[in-house]
Parts: structure tokens; C-alpha cells; sequence
């Protein structure tokens, strides 16, 4: 069986009290992190997710509300948890030198630690199929802020694809990239199309007969989002939903 928790669903602004990007997924191999907001530690900890059950960190693209978790994730797996097995945190190019700037600009830098476990860096790009620890994941590039170096990813786990979207406008292969996922974690932060980097619930009505795919899931839900009834029959995201597969 494979299961998926939400463990953050909200837009970078916390719209609706909710925690930002993070999503567990367990797997019959082990379990892995998509994206770690600032919040994530919360999050978990809410949940009752031990830290160091997380094998590896898939991070979608550099903004905080999707990657600024990691830095306090790794004090508490070291200084709370003692964490021994390894760790691997993998991302678009430059992950390694992102991570370890974030946790300095914090106050927490990496190489002020003796580490009890491995930090392990990965980069992973575009249209490779990778083997990620408990999962294989594929990268694809997404229309969001290009200096964050925007990815969206596919994630294969016991028979079964997972499609996220990581942050993104919309762009024409978008439902190719979904297209036969069991799951499919779309962010729909507005209601009506308006900051291009971003899906609107106009836009994913619109486009619906375009995917091919099975549960389709908005997340990253803005303000407005968060203030409807109505999602246009679309299934919508919320913390500590559990979806299994």
C-alpha cells in the first residue's frame, strides 16, 4: 500500500491557518518528504511523524515555503532525535549550496555541526528517472519564478505514480506530465487566473478534459481558494489528510 499524508497545503502565506508545502509519502520501501516549508517541523510533530522515518527530502524549487523546513529538520534530527541512518536531500541544480546558505542565513550553519548521520546531496534534473532510496522520481521543469529553478516531479512507489506539481502557472504539458498518475497534487492558489506563476480553479475547469489521470488533488490553496464552497468538482487538499492508494 502507498500513502500519502499532507502534511502542509497551504499557499506561502499560510492562507487559512494552514502549514506550508510538505507531503509524506510511504511507500512498502520506505517514506520520502515532497518539499519542506517552514512550518513542516509542526507539522510533524502534530501528525506524530517521527523525523527520522523520512529517508530522503525531494525539494520542488527554492522558495521558503517549500525548502526553508529543511535547516531546523536537520537540528532536530540531530539534537532531538540522535538521528544515525542517512539523510538525503535532493533538488534542482544547486541544492547543496541552497540548503546550506538557508541554514546559514538562519543562524544554524551546517558546518558548525558535528553530524551523528550522512547529509547527503543529490541534484536531480529535468526528464531523468532516478532512484531516490524508496522511490524513483523523474523531474520535470514547471512555469514559476525561474530563479527558484522550478520543478515539478513524478514519484514511482510500489505500482503506483504520484505526480506533483511543485509551484507553477500553467504551461501545455502540464497534463501530459500528470497523464496516468493514480495521483495527481496540483497547486491551485487562485480562483481566477492573475499572477502568471500561478494555477487558478478558472484555468483547471477550463483545461479538464485534458487529463488523463486518476484523483486529481488542489493544493497550495491562496486566501480566496480557502473561502470556497465550490471547487468545481475537484477533490481539495487540507492538512493531516491521509490518501491511500
Amino acid at each position: 500500500m502507498t500513502e500519502i499524508v499532507c502534511v502542509g497545503t497551504s499557499d506561502a502565506f499560510g492562507a487559512g491557518g494552514r502549514r506550508q508545502s510538505a507531503y509524506l509519502v510511504r511507500g512498502p520501501s520506505g517514506s520520502v518528504l515532497l518539499d519542506c516549508g517552514q512550518t513542516t517541523g509542526t507539522g510533524l510533530s502534530h501528525l506524530g511523524v517521527e523525523p527520522d522515518e523520512i529517508e530522503v527530502i525531494v525539494v520542488s524549487h527554492f522558495h521558503a515555503d517549500h525548502f526553508g523546513g529543511i535547516p531546523l529538520f536537520l537540528l532536530n534530527a540531530l539534537y532531538r532525535r540522535a538521528r544515525q541512518r542517512p539523510l538525503r536531500i535532493a533538488g534542482p541544480p544547486d541544492v547543496e549550496a541552497r540548503v546550506r546558505a538557508a541554514s546559514a542565513a538562519l543562524g544554524h550553519p551546517i558546518e558548525s555541526h558535528e553530524w551523528s548521520f550522512p547529509i547527503q546531496f543529490q541534484e536531480l534534473r529535468a526528464g531523468q528517472l532516478v532512484d531516490l532510496g524508496p522511490v524513483r522520481s523523474r523531474f520535470f521543469e514547471t512555469w514559476h519564478s525561474p530563479d527558484s529553478h522550478p520543478h515539478g516531479m513524478e514519484i514511482e512507489t510500489g505500482g503506483h505514480k504520484i505526480v506533483y506539481s511543485g509551484d507553477t502557472g500553467w504551461f501545455d504539458e502540464l497534463p501530459r506530465r500528470a497523464n496516468g498518475a493514480d495521483l495527481f497534487l496540483c497547486e491551485c492558489t487562485q480562483v481566477e487566473r492573475s499572477y502568471e506563476f500561478h494555477l487558478s480553479l478558472e484555468e483547471m475547469s477550463e483545461r479538464r478534459n485534458e487529463f488523463d489521470c486518476g484523483r486529481i488533488l488542489l493544493t497550495h490553496l491562496g486566501e480566496e481558494m480557502r473561502s470556497l464552497r465550490d471547487y468545481a468538482g475537484y477533490d481539495v487538499a487540507d492538512d493531516d489528510l491521509i490518501i491511500k492508494l
